[in-house]
């Protein structure tokens, strides 16, 4: 028998594959793959900061590494990029192991520091080897696919996975140990759980599935340059304010949050002009104020709290 869970779940599921074949104007259909990018590299960043608690503005890192290895491959070797979506993850996987063995030795406000500064050194890295990356120039491809919903389904089937592999993750013995260090890392160590593996055992899918969204947004942008991926407010703080906005360490609620910004943010710039900024940022800051545990984090609370008034009402009958 399927739980009521489940059955949302392939609701939803269904109403995903088939909103390509609903919404057919391109535009719109960019909006949804840009949602898509934006609920991949959330989901992957709730697994480091929303379970492990190891909060990260480092991310931009990850995924700008993920776009220039699609990237270079186009422009040194003349291979499609699409051949990036498999050298994308592995390589900012291979960046994540030296960066996870220094900054983990860090807790709190150092690490996010630490982390802050990751994405700048490599914008600056990218950004001054002319030579190897192009520099301020970037990089530019000639995309050999052009349809929006071959690119919505590829998307759909990376957020599929990366949701899938976190939550298996997240309900196994790791995601218990994760949380465990998120809550009291002293007492985590205590027990005899080895803090900096598992914290590893975050950063490494984390990164990732960043840098399969890097991969995936260079082929679909086909443009990138250090400036664009490696952005610390249009990247790190971004990808921050998406899972705050849906919920902090939920399964969905990186991608309500993803829907939410990149929808209002569309509508707003539209409708308001330069005023869309101030409005935006001011809706934000009220939804993160009143509510503070995203909108699916508020979902999940008043469920229990519904659950717990039944439970009792049906205990005193």
């Amino acid at each position: 028998m399927l739980n009521k869970k489940m059955l949302m779940t392939i609701a939803f599921a269904l109403i995903a594959v088939a909103l390509p074949l609903v919404i057919k104007a391109p535009y719109q259909q960019h909006i949804l793959i840009l949602v898509l990018i934006w609920a991949t590299m959330g989901t992957a960043w709730n697994l480091l900061s929303g379970y492990a608690g190891q909060v990260s503005f480092g991310h931009a890192a990850f995924f700008g590494v993920g776009a220039y290895s699609a990237g270079l491959l186009t422009l040194h070797l003349g291979l499609s990029p699409w051949w990036g979506l498999i050298l994308g993850p592995v390589m900012a996987m291979l960046v994540a192991l030296p960066i996870g063995a220094i900054a983990f030795r860090l807790r709190g406000p150092y690490f996010a520091l630490a982390t802050l500064a990751l994405g700048e050194i490599f914008r600056l890295v990218f950004l001054n080897t002319t030579n190897f990356t192009n520099g301020a120039k970037g990089i530019l491809i000639m995309p050999a696919i052009t349809s929006k919903v071959f690119y919505y389904y590829v998307g759909l089937g990376m957020l599929a996975v990366t949701v899938l592999v976190v939550y298996l993750i997240v309900h196994s013995k790791v995601g218990f140990y994760l949380v465990s260090i998120r809550e009291d890392q002293d007492a985590a160590t205590s027990l005899g759980i080895p803090t900096s593996l598992y914290k590893n055992l975050a950063l490494l899918p984390s990164a990732f599935f960043t840098g399969l969204a890097g991969a995936f947004y260079m082929n679909y942008v086909a443009f990138i340059e250090p400036n664009i991926v490696f952005n610390l407010t249009n990247i790190s703080i971004m990808v921050i304010l998406v899972v705050m906005l849906g919920g902090v360490a939920t399964t969905w609620g990186p991608t309500i949050g993803a829907a939410l910004y990149i929808i209002m943010g569309e509508l707003f710039r539209t409708t308001l002009g330069p005023a869309n900024v101030l409005v935006f940022g001011v809706i934000v800051c009220l939804i993160i104020m009143f509510l503070p545990n995203g909108i699916a984090g508020e979902l999940d609370i008043l469920k229990r709290i519904t659950q717990r008034k039944k439970a009792g009402l049906s205990g005193g009958v």
